[in-house]
């Protein structure tokens, strides 16, 4: 008998308690990258970044991460690639990417991977690892077309 006469607080204990489970999940999204959690595991894919008009991507230090990266490469115009002796992969690599002389783009690696998605043109990269710069030009024509690898030295030398 008591149970029955209780039922109807447990009841509405419960459901306070989801209700507050569901508003801390909507807080959290709230603040989360612009990638929800669930896509980034799904994917292995790091957040799209914005710089003006130009959006990118980089990483690629774990196996899921690097294997997302490199599947990717088909679906943005420009893809970057860092690595130092024996073929190793280099991160914080410093990268401009400039038009008719102007810069459009500048930003930091966080990998061995750069997804940028730039308008189609003719574009001069320069990549800065360790104090050693290494230039290189691109015509990016449209998404996958125009891939570049920058190669450094041990301790930039």
């Amino acid at each position: 008998m008591k149970m029955q006469r209780n039922a109807p607080r447990i009841a509405s204990t419960l459901l306070a308690a989801a209700f507050t489970l569901v508003q801390a999940g909507v807080a959290v999204a709230q603040t989360a990258a612009p990638q929800s959690a669930s896509e980034i595991h799904r994917t292995g894919m790091p957040p799209t970044q914005q710089q003006g008009d130009i959006s990118f991507v980089t990483g690629g230090v774990g196996r899921d991460e690097s294997t997302a990266l490199r599947q990717a490469r088909r679906q943005w115009p420009l893809s970057l690639q860092f690595t130092g002796p024996g073929a190793s992969y280099v991160a914080d690599v410093q990268v401009q990417i400039a038009k008719g002389g102007a810069s459009v783009f500048e930003a930091t690696s966080k990998g061995p991977y750069m997804l940028v998605r730039l308008p189609q043109g003719r574009y001069t990269i320069s990549a800065t690892y360790s104090g050693v710069t290494r230039k290189q030009t691109v015509n990016v024509r449209g998404n996958g077309s125009a891939r570049a690898t920058f190669s450094f030295p041990s301790g930039g030398h």
